[in-house]
């Protein structure tokens, strides 16, 4: 773990009515970020940190425990990552993080006690470079196609986009006509039994032409020539999503959705400082 001496520890005046704060957004980050890493409480992370500073030689203070609170819920977390040169390939999925309710040992052995809920989570990653590029918080009752052209729009407008991959519950209108409207190819497979739609868009038009694939193909033959199966790629960096902890501490949504920022930020770190190369290898006899 490296520190950097010259990086902006104490706030500076943001010529705004009132008391400046004491401490930067990048302090009070660097301080959650040590909890979500080593899963502490928030009390014991701030002892963690002021340890790293005295074996670092820095003698700068280290935020109370109702500082790092009270700025949590309205930290803003810049999701730093690597421009790739090529056009942007995106995948898209959800899963879900518990707040509320017992673990799933105690639940299938002794049963459910009290209600359990749910904090879903939509992530756009980059399949090139397996960095967190759109991130969506929103409850267990929002649907996960409601939230693809929210993701699209975290994406910069001036960038180019490839592709957008995602399963069958993102074949809506909706989606298709967003991914449509960014000029990139939907890698979205048709639902079973799926019929052609009239309305003539550019995403109407481009489901159409995997219904007929499709049947005229299979859907296994589509997946394959299309590279549909890069989806899995996502589904690994959800479990690497879940490493970091199987629920949120926070009990508001908005420090939960910080909360879920910082694991997106220290997971693209992890990605920045280095990423598996994986080839096919072939058996010999």
């Amino acid at each position: 773990m490296w520190l950097d001496p010259g990086m902006r520890w104490l706030g500076t005046p943001n010529g705004k009515r009132g008391r400046s704060p004491t401490f930067s957004d990048a302090a009070i980050q660097f301080c959650l970020s040590i909890k979500c890493l080593f899963g502490q409480p928030l009390r014991q992370a701030l002892g963690v940190v002021q340890s790293l500073l005295r074996l670092a030689k820095l003698d700068w203070p280290v935020p109370d425990f109702s500082t790092v609170c009270r700025r949590q819920k309205t930290l803003q977390i810049e999701l730093s990552y690597q421009p790739s040169k090529s056009p942007l390939q995106l995948l898209v999925d959800s899963t879900g993080i518990k707040f509320l309710g017992e673990g799933e040992w105690k639940r299938k052995k002794h049963g459910a006690e009290y209600r359990r809920e749910w904090r879903k989570v939509h992530l756009g990653i980059d399949a090139q470079t397996l960095e967190i590029r759109a991130i969506e918080v929103t409850s267990n009752a929002i649907g996960d196609a409601l939230m693809l052209p929210e993701l699209l729009a975290q994406i910069p407008s001036d960038e180019p986009i490839e592709s957008v991959c995602a399963d069958g519950a993102y074949d809506t209108r909706d989606c298709l006509d967003a991914i449509a409207e960014r000029q990139a190819m939907a890698l979205i497979p048709p639902r079973k039994n799926a019929s052609h739609w009239k309305k003539s868009s550019a995403g109407s038009a481009h489901r159409n032409e995997a219904i007929r694939a499709c049947k005229r193909l299979g859907r296994s033959f589509w997946k394959k020539w299309s590279g549909y199966h890069r989806r899995s790629l996502v589904e690994t960096k959800m479990h690497c999503f879940k490493r970091l902890g199987e629920r949120v501490t926070a009990r508001t949504f908005a420090r939960q959705v910080v909360e879920l920022h910082v694991r997106v930020a220290l997971l693209n770190r992890f990605s920045q400082i280095g990423r598996p190369q994986t080839v096919p290898v072939t058996a010999v006899a």
